[in-house]
């Protein structure tokens, strides 16, 4: 295993344990995984609307934007911790959750294309679509992987990694970081969905090993 594989096998795992140690309270509420789930993808799409008039206000739409994505991608995450820990998942549950964390991505990526075409930046718009397939692309091949049962978590532009991209990029929009941040967030995602269809072709001429 390489050292960057180690190094975000060992940060995912950390963030699980802790995501898991938080939901021991709500976990005795009536308050359900779906719920959570709802909740995030809901932020993610306010979030998006007010990154769409950022031309009213840079610095507080891009901002207020920045602050409700990181807040619905966290409950977009939390929701599976509850579920493993108050036992109330469902396999539609994980199915839900799975597809609303493409809408919650899919929808401040396009609001953000919508930003990129109103200032005329059709490199940037460009990669914004790349960037959209990539996204969606790294969480379909791990799910083709592992109903083949084999690995497909490899890779440095998992969803955590994407949030914390488009995060940055929002807080720095106001002084041009915007593209940049599109721009990184595109070739990671590809480079990622290569490093997948590798890893399982890998795995494949092993017997899945």
């Amino acid at each position: 295993m390489s050292r960057a594989a180690s190094v975000k096998r060992g940060y995912t795992t950390g963030a699980r344990r802790l995501a898991t140690r938080s939901m021991l309270g709500l976990a005795r509420t009536r308050v359900t995984p779906n719920a959570l789930t709802a909740s995030g993808v809901a932020l993610c799409t306010a979030a998006s609307v007010l990154v769409f008039f950022e031309n009213r206000n840079e610095l507080l739409f891009f901002w207020l934007g920045a602050v409700l994505f990181v807040i619905g991608s966290i409950l977009d995450i939390l929701d599976g911790a509850l579920a493993r820990t108050s036992g109330k998942g469902t396999p539609f549950g994980a199915f839900l959750d799975s597809t609303t964390d493409r809408v919650s991505e899919g929808v401040m990526l396009g609001a953000i294309a919508l930003v990129f075409s109103r200032h005329g930046d059709q490199i940037a718009l460009a990669f914004a679509f790349a960037a959209v397939a990539g996204s969606f692309l790294v969480s379909y091949t791990r799910a083709r992987a592992e109903a083949l049962g084999l690995r497909g978590d490899v890779g440095i532009g998992s969803r955590a990694e994407r949030v914390v991209v488009i995060t940055a990029g929002l807080v720095l929009a106001p002084w041009g970081a915007l593209p940049w941040a599109i721009y990184l967030l595109a070739a990671t995602a590809w480079f990622t969905v290569v490093q997948r269809v590798l890893h399982v072709r890998k795995q494949l001429r092993s017997g899945g090993d």
